[in-house]
C-alpha cells in the first residue's frame, strides 16, 4: 500500500534564519501587515510504500533524518496524510 506522507523541515530555534528575517522585514514594510517573527522551512510530500500508516511514518522519518534535514541545524516532523 502507498501512503502520502508530509515532512516539514525547520531550522532549530537557536539557528539564525536570515530568510525568515528578510520576510519579516518585508511584512513590516506594509503598515497593514504585522508579524513579530518569521521562520522559514521546507515541505516535502512523499509517496511511501508500507503496510501500515505507522510504518510509513517511520520510513519517512528515516528518509528525513538521512536526506531531507541537516540534523545539526534542522528539526523535522512527519505526518501521514489521510485522503
Amino acid at each position: 500500500m502507498t501512503f502520502r506522507v508530509r515532512v516539514l523541515v525547520r531550522l532549530r530555534p537557536s539557528v539564525y534564519d536570515p530568510q525568515g528575517e528578510a520576510i519579516r522585514k518585508a511584512i513590516a514594510a506594509d503598515p497593514r501587515l504585522s508579524a513579530e517573527t518569521v521562520r522559514q522551512g521546507k515541505m516535502f510530500d512523499l509517496a511511501v510504500k508500507a503496510d501500515t500508516p505507522s510504518q510509513a511514518k517511520e520510513r519517512a522519518a528515516a528518509i528525513a533524518s538521512k536526506v531531507l534535514a541537516n540534523p545539526v541545524l534542522e528539526d523535522f516532523s512527519v505526518q501521514v496524510l489521510l485522503d
